[in-house]
């Protein structure tokens, strides 16, 4: 496998933790081998906010996927698991969105990489710090240098990265 990706993986609906498990389960039986996964965050809603908290993480993947595979991949993943989009940035059963597929930029209607929000988000910046904290997520900011430019209220460290593994009884 010979592209490396990031992804921030998020849920404030059911068991949260289980349905992030199910997704990289998912992920890796439609071609992405999990490399690494950020601790597990707990925080608070943006955008749309009178909903419960999210669980967020970011992993790091290889795959043969081309971007555009992966994300059609990562949609089928979110349908699955039950995912419905009613309200911009609203309650989720799963989100999944590609931050990084390392070496490609892409500027399309439906995907742009890297993804254009992520330097705004505390919640995404953290967890992918965490795992690649000398990732150049721009030409001059690492993963590192750019989550401290960023406010990290409402962004709690709440599990270590046991929580991805795939082959644990829940």
């Amino acid at each position: 496998m010979k592209h490396r990706a990031y992804l921030a993986l998020g849920a404030n609906i059911g068991d949260k933790e289980d349905t992030m498990r199910r997704a990289v389960q998912m992920l890796q039986a439609g071609g992405c081998r999990l490399v690494c996964a950020s601790s597990l965050y707990l925080t608070k809603p943006v955008g749309y906010t009178d909903q419960p908290d999210f669980f967020n993480a970011v992993i790091s993947v290889q795959t043969d996927l081309t971007p555009r595979q992966l994300l059609q991949l990562s949609q089928a993943t979110e349908q699955s698991l039950g995912r419905l989009r009613t309200i911009h940035w609203g309650p989720r059963v799963i989100d999944i969105d590609i931050l990084i597929y390392e070496g490609v930029k892409i500027d399309e209607p439906d995907l742009i990489l890297p993804h254009p929000l992520m330097l705004q988000r505390a919640f995404v910046m953290a967890p992918l710090a965490e795992i690649a904290p000398e990732l150049h997520i721009s030409e001059r900011l690492t993963a590192n240098e750019a989550v401290k430019l960023i406010p990290a209220d409402g962004v709690v460290q709440i599990r270590d990265s046991g929580w991805a593994q795939t082959d644990r009884n829940s």
